[in-house]
């Protein structure tokens, strides 16, 4: 058995979070950080012993980011129906978000400042808006239109705890900034 460990560095822009019905970013992000086992078809070839192996496969960010963007997976591929399906998953985002367990820089704290939501039932069509930050309060913008909204309209845009819902106003990616740390 090959004892070797294998790092690679990789930059990134986003990250792209799987989600699931009724949860929450911290504990959909806790899931992407997770140690994942590779065996049996997903065996990991090690250029060390030049042979497949089992292993043990984690990510971490290496260096937190000013700015950090996260993609939820809000489309998935359904092979019987041979197409994507939106996932109305109700996922709970929070205003304040501390990464530090999936960071190497220590208790890495960031601020929501920016939702895109997705508007539509459909993964091939919609429309897309976004909530963003200014000063001390939210504005909305679609097309040429904005307006200022409460910060709690940001939990209209968690999703529904229903597989069908009316609602199909859902956030898709979001943006934090790093907090300053004092």
């Amino acid at each position: 058995m090959c004892e070797t460990v294998t790092a690679k560095d990789e930059t990134f822009l986003d990250l792209s979070i799987d989600i699931e019905q009724n949860s929450s970013l911290t504990s959909c992000l806790k899931s992407f950080f997770s140690t994942e086992i590779l065996n049996a078809e997903d065996k990991f070839f090690c250029d060390n012993c030049c042979s497949l192996q089992e292993a043990q496969k984690r990510m971490k960010i290496k260096k937190a980011p000013q700015i950090l963007v996260i993609h939820l997976k809000r489309f998935k591929f359904i092979e019987q129906l041979s197409q994507h399906k939106k996932l109305s998953y109700r996922v709970v985002y929070p205003m304040e978000l501390k990464l530090s367990s999936a960071s190497d820089d220590v208790d890495c704290e960031y601020s929501l400042f920016a939702v895109v939501v997705h508007v539509g039932n459909a993964a091939n069509h919609g429309h897309y808006v976004s909530q963003i930050k200014s000063g001390d309060h939210w504005l909305s913008f679609d097309d040429d239109s904005v307006d200022k909204i409460q910060e709690s309209t940001l939990q209209t845009f968690y999703g529904s705890s229903r597989e069908y819902s009316g609602n199909s106003d859902h956030g898709y990616i979001l943006f934090y900034e790093s907090v300053a740390k004092s």
